[in-house]
């Protein structure tokens, strides 16, 4: 009895030992969900523990995830904790200056922590068996067999003849020779093949003591087969047999290939040279400076002699596109000059590539620049000196769905580095930030060596479709400016921001229009799939053969996508060489490049395509732009439209005439009279800017007001109608008139889910963490509603 109680006594004692010493991580966990978590640590992972570094930890009663250490204490909490269970890394996977970063996304897009760590992270790096690296398999040369003279002489007789292979089995003693080729299958001179190609590549070396030998030249197993023409089998025959031995070894996926080549850097124009040295002036005084240049004034240049300038101080450099394709033609103009201090990074790469190029930017050999998507503002530099965000106006730069809903070029602001905005058409809040001071401005008015801004004709469709004088979506001028560019053996884009093959089918008896089941949106024909598709949700339907309304087999389809165009363009000039660049040829990691270089080495010479083809590319060659529906811009239901259809037109308008003579486009419109087709033609982007500032002074609208979009989803319309009455009501409590709605988006319904949307005018200035507080504790009180449980909030500051 006395014993068991001294035992008690001294396990009681243990555990108080344990807790005492005890330490406490605040973690965050992958999930979306507000706060960082709490977990002890045990004494023996305490020294392992630091900020950065991944940790594994339990949740809930059966779940583990792969969490980030933010910070180490010894504060303990006031509930029961559960403990760490491993830690993943011997150093930290995030640098301070990207907690601080995650920790700003966060507040300031109203997005949890879990949602930023998810899409900052690749997801090899969010798992605790993390990612397989790629390894090659490599041959090597038994024991046995380590003599080079005995493997030569039994090559030699086994090719003389087949009769001596009991010789060679007695010489170099291998029981089952002709079993281990087979006599039947191989011939003699694959044999030969196969063993000449080994003895000449594999030499000698020395044994590991395990009957293998070290091979002083290698060759992997793909080598071996290729080279010599051999089969797997044959290789497989002779690894049984213990003749030769394969051996795994890990490889990396980065191209690290190419000599950086700084001669190779252009020298720059008068204008250029002006430019650049403004840029350095402003960059004494401003941490962000927009360089507003003309299409085809040579921006890239600037940019790369200032990469260059911030290599020179041993500083890192952050490229941004707007998009991947843009990629592609950066990435071979960047990588002549800097080689392998280039690396590239996007979400088209496997996740197994972009954790390694994580990895490498937190070694001790990083790649000095990134060329990158808006993902890559996630990547951790360790002396980032300057960022680069080109066309900075862009919308694809800021994230849509899923959380975090963020802008890279906000982000690339909050990084701490000297950052340059560049383009030809900047945003109303850039230019805006500019011309109040709070930027930088330096203008490049001309375009390199003094070539004009294309000719940008005005094709009244309004009228010609009264004369009926249209050839579908084409004009006469249109068609005409074709045929000379291809007689001319010069090159034409067609721009058509709607892919497929016809936006909808319609019952011309009835009027009946197919729409999705799962969204409030009409269907899309694709021609080359032969189905119906919700560009929304992604299900298809197959085209009917008849009208379920009125029975009527009379289905067309109505409006034009990149496909019908396509399609029409080879009828009507079958010598083209056409392609097609919108989201559906370029799913493949590498379509983009494969149209791009077709194009810009000419084997094809017309080019139709949606927004993709609107955003920076440079080909030589191109005389003719045709925009084919200004109008589907300039009447979407949107403030922003005019401001989005001026720059995208502007900016498809400067493919034409980058080299050499002046190019054309054609811009056809059923408005020809609006002020901004006007402006358009004319290139007056600051006549422009100035109609436009004025309209959003006089609605409060950015960048006079910030905006946020309070969005709810519920599988029922009742439950989601409710619930915004609700949050409207609250919100104007506090908000009063700065608040709008609720109210149906343009698309009401998606995935299943019905919509509503609240519009939050907030002047410049008010306090808006304060802002942020009030929402939080609307969107808390809401969810207390049971009725209400599984409604989803969410926020979208700064939209677009």
């Amino acid at each position: 009895m006395g014993v068991c109680f001294f035992f008690l006594i001294f396990a009681v004692q243990y555990n108080q030992s344990i807790r005492a010493t005890m330490r406490y991580v605040d973690v965050i966990l992958p999930l979306p969900l507000e706060g960082l978590f709490t977990y002890g640590v045990s004494p023996e992972l305490v020294s392992k523990v630091q900020s950065g570094v991944r940790v594994v930890v339990p949740f809930n009663k059966s779940k583990r995830y792969t969490a980030i250490a933010v910070r180490l204490h010894d504060e303990k909490p006031d509930f029961e904790v559960k403990s760490v269970i491993e830690v993943l890394d011997e150093r930290p996977l995030l640098l301070p200056a990207q907690l601080k970063l995650w920790q700003w996304i966060s507040d300031y897009y109203m997005a949890p922590l879990g949602d930023v760590m998810n899409a900052a992270l690749p997801a090899g790096l969010k798992n605790e068996e993390g990612y397989r690296p790629k390894t090659e398999t490599y041959i090597g040369l038994c024991k046995p067999y380590q003599s080079e003279r005995s493997l030569h002489i039994a090559l030699d007789m086994l090719s003389r003849a087949e009769k001596q292979q009991k010789v060679l089995t007695t010489f170099l003693d291998i029981s089952g020779w002709s079993e281990a080729f087979g006599n039947d299958s191989y011939s003699l001179n694959e044999k030969e093949r196969l063993n000449t190609q080994f003895s000449d590549t594999q030499n000698v070396g020395e044994s590991d003591g395990k009957g293998y030998v070290a091979p002083i030249a290698e060759i992997t197993r793909e080598e071996l087969i290729n080279e010599s023409h051999c089969t797997a089998a044959v290789l497989k025959s002779l690894i049984d047999r213990k003749v030769l031995y394969t051996y795994e070894r890990e490889v990396g996926r980065l191209n690290l290939i190419g000599v950086p080549h700084p001669e190779y850097i252009k020298p720059l124009s008068q204008p250029q040279q002006d430019a650049y040295n403004q840029v350095l002036f402003q960059f004494l005084r401003k941490q962000v400076v927009l360089l507003h240049g003309v299409t085809s004034s040579g921006k890239t240049e600037i940019y790369i002699h200032l990469i260059q300038k911030t290599l020179d101080e041993g500083k890192q450099v952050l490229y941004l596109l707007p998009e991947i394709a843009l990629t592609v033609q950066m990435m071979e103009r960047l990588r002549r000059v800097f080689g392998n201090r280039l690396g590239i990074y996007h979400s088209r790469y496997s996740d197994a590539e972009r954790v390694e190029i994580w990895q490498k930017q937190l070694s001790g050999n990083p790649y000095d620049v990134i060329l990158g998507a808006r993902s890559a503002v996630f990547l951790p530099m360790q002396r980032l000196g300057l960022v680069i965000v080109d066309e900075e106006h862009e919308t694809s730069f800021k994230q849509q769905d899923p959380a975090p809903r963020y802008h890279a070029r906000s982000v690339a602001i909050m990084m701490g580095a000297k950052v340059l905005l560049g383009t030809a058409t900047p945003s109303m809040e850039t230019y805006y930030n500019a011309q109040q001071g709070k930027f930088g401005l330096v203008t490049l008015s001309t375009r390199y060596q003094g070539i004009e801004m294309p000719e940008i004709q005005i094709v009244d469709v309004k009228d010609l479709r009264r004369r009926k004088m249209m050839s579908g979506p084409f004009s006469p001028q249109l068609l005409a400016a074709i045929r000379k560019a291809l007689d001319e053996e010069k090159q034409v884009i067609l721009f058509q921001n709607r892919r497929g093959f016809a936006p909808m089918i319609e019952c011309k008896t009835c009027g009946w229009v197919p729409h999705c089941k799962n969204c409030d949106v009409s269907l899309t024909l694709h021609k080359n799939t032969n189905v119906l598709t919700c560009h929304y949700c992604g299900y298809t339907y197959a085209i009917p053969t008849h009208c379920p309304s009125c029975e009527g087999t009379d289905l067309r389809g109505r409006g034009y996508g990149t496909e019908k165009i396509e399609d029409q363009i080879r009828e009507i000039f079958p010598e083209a060489r056409v392609a097609r660049m919108d989201l559906d040829t370029t799913r493949s990691r590498n379509a983009y490049e494969r149209l791009i270089g077709e194009f810009a080495s000419g084997r094809t010479n017309v080019l139709i395509g949606t927004q993709m083809i609107s955003k920076g590319l440079d080909f030589d060659r191109v005389a003719v732009v045709g925009i084919l529906d200004a109008d589907t811009m300039l009447n979407y239901p949107d403030f922003r439209a005019y401001e989005h259809a001026f720059m995208m037109m502007a900016q498809v308008a400067g493919r034409a005439g980058r080299k050499g003579k002046r190019g054309l486009v054609l811009l056809q419109t059923k408005n020809k009279d609006l002020p901004v087709v006007r402006q358009v033609v004319k290139n007056d982007w600051q006549g422009f800017y100035e109609d436009l500032l004025s309209e959003r002074r006089m609605f409060n609208y950015p960048p006079f007001h910030h905006l946020i979009y309070i969005y709810m989803r519920h599988k029922y319309e009742h439950v989601v109608e409710s619930a915004a009455i609700y949050m409207g009501g609250l919100l104007r409590q506090w908000f009063g008139e700065r608040v709008l709605g609720p109210d149906k988006p343009g698309v009401s319904k998606v995935k299943t889910m019905h919509i509503r949307k609240i519009v939050l005018k907030l002047e410049n200035g008010i306090q808006m963490q304060l802002v942020r507080e009030y929402l939080k504790r609307a969107h808390q009180q809401i969810l207390q509603d049971k009725q209400y449980a599984a409604l989803q909030i969410f926020f979208d500051v700064d939209p677009l």
